[in-house]
């Protein structure tokens, strides 16, 4: 008799990692979506013996860090039958991370006891009453974790239980498109409130249409309350990216939108470390404002409207080449050349008693101590001129990369073609790679045995009990009562006369 690898609950973690044979069916790889899998490889292998190999897919990069990157995102808010990639198996669990960790901060905020330390989580921290103004220092990563975490809890629930169930109402039936909806989707929500809130922000600043205004008063490391909450959002936002950028569906340009996250997320640092956040704030409007059209286009494009995603798409291309190659650049040029007017020098203490020429003894680490010590002197010399020009110069680099990728899409529409993402992702959807998987060895479910370890007597009265009873209790050979007709079923009928 043949060896059957043991069958596994449906309902099991594993359920889509392992595959398991049937009796007498050479079994190869599953039908999805209703179309035979291109993958035609055997489910499973025999060898010798009593080892039966079962196919499974490979997982890639499980290291430690990533895994936890995982686990934490895919806790975020609870179980999701939508947003767990079949190659990452995660078994969700039904409480998420984000909501247990708010619930468990207001809990301890209702402590009279720890609400000196819990208030750090949901307040602005260094406050000086004097000029009602806001400090900077190392209370402000309170509020930036607490940011994190309800961004996190924010971005998950508004996917499942809003963008999600609406795609599915506009007739998108297939997962990964579902899934793809939901995350541009968030990218919507997300700078539609943000990018209105920096252009209010500089709009009724000082700095308002003037780059000479964005370097005056160095070092202004005192902001109002505005400021100061939506610099750390922002960068709260780019913190989580960088997370989520490793938990979903990798695409082509995936390590340079992940360089993209980590100088994005320095420069906002830095920026607010420095007292640099006028420049900060120009720059992030700049850049969100066509993170909203882009966003826009790909959830028409889910939801069929093809005509509607080609005009939005025309309306994000010339967005993007304003903000992103004139006044970007001219924001660059700023840098490079209005800084050293106004700013030279090092400045002390929070009186900022200055200026004085930089440490002769130190020659580049003054430049960063600022990052991690609020105390430590600011400085701006030619060296920090040059380094944040370089920053901004890379981030220039990239947008005209992708500026590239837009034109390519542009000349399709233009041939008759629609305006879809050209950073598609590095597994195409309907193509297994043999390479991917590899065999590994199950239990079987039945063992070979010889005739004289088959207990005919008891299969006897099962068989004159099932006559008896219209339920079957086992194995039913109707109209076989006899040895040897149940010996010649099972290929024995030469061994007994």
């Amino acid at each position: 008799m043949s060896n059957l690898p043991a069958p596994i609950s449906q309902d099991g973690p594993d359920q889509h990692d392992t595959q398991v044979a049937s009796v007498g069916l050479p079994q190869t790889a599953p039908r999805s979506n209703g179309k035979p899998n291109s993958l035609n490889v055997p489910l499973y292998m025999q060898r010798n013996g009593n080892k039966v190999l079962v196919r499974r897919p490979k997982r890639k990069d499980d290291g430690a860090l990533k895994g936890l990157a995982r686990w934490f995102v895919a806790n975020q808010i609870g179980q999701s039958p939508y947003f767990v990639s079949r190659s990452l198996d995660l078994k969700l669990i039904s409480t998420g991370l984000s909501c247990n960790l708010v619930a468990l901060l207001f809990l301890a905020h209702s402590m009279p006891r720890a609400r000196e330390y819990t208030s750090k989580f949901f307040t602005l921290s260094y406050y000086n009453q004097n000029t009602g103004k806001y400090f900077l220092g190392g209370d402000d990563w309170y509020l930036i974790a607490f940011f994190i975490v309800v961004l996190t809890g924010l971005r998950a629930g508004i996917m499942e239980y809003v963008l999600a169930p609406f795609a599915r109402a506009k007739g998108v039936h297939k997962k990964k498109d579902i899934v793809r909806f939901s995350e541009q989707g968030w990218l919507l929500v997300y700078y539609s409130f943000f990018w209105p809130l920096g252009v209010y922000i500089y709009r009724t600043s000082t700095y308002y249409l003037s780059l000479h205004d964005l370097w005056k008063e160095w070092p202004n490391r005192e902001m109002d309350g505005l400021m100061k909450a939506y610099t750390l959002a922002q960068l709260s936002f780019y913190l989580q990216l960088l997370i989520v950028i490793n938990i979903e569906e990798r695409r082509k340009d995936h390590w340079q939108m992940f360089s993209h996250h980590i100088v994005t997320s320095t420069l906002i640092y830095a920026a607010y470390r420095e007292g640099h956040t006028r420049v900060g704030n120009l720059i992030l409007v700049l850049m969100d404002v066509v993170d909203i059209f882009l966003p826009f286009a790909k959830c028409l494009k889910y939801l069929g409207y093809k005509t509607i995603c080609d005009v939005m798409f025309a309306v994000f291309m010339v967005t993007w080449f304003i903000a992103r190659h004139i006044f970007f650049p001219m924001a660059i040029y700023s840098v490079w050349a209005h800084t050293l007017i106004y700013m030279n020098g090092c400045f002390y203490g929070r009186e900022l008693d200055g200026p004085h020429p930089p440490p002769a003894n130190d020659t580049w680490l003054y430049i960063a101590r600022p990052l991690w010590d609020t105390d430590a002197p600011v400085c701006f010399n030619h060296n920090f001129r040059n380094g944040f020009f370089g920053m901004l110069f890379f981030l220039q680099i990239l947008t005209v990369m992708w500026f590239y990728l837009i034109i390519r899409v542009a000349i399709k529409v233009i041939k008759g073609g629609s305006a879809e993402d050209t950073r598609s992702d590095d597994e195409a959807d309907d193509i297994e790679d043999p390479d991917e998987y590899v065999y590994e060895e199950a239990q079987p479910l039945e063992e070979e045995v010889g005739a004289d370890e088959i207990d005919l007597k008891s299969w006897e009265r099962r068989v004159a009990r099932g006559k008896r009873s219209t339920t079957a209790t086992g194995v039913s050979l109707p109209g076989h009562s006899d040895r040897k007709e149940l010996l010649g079923r099972i290929g024995c009928e030469k061994q007994v006369d």
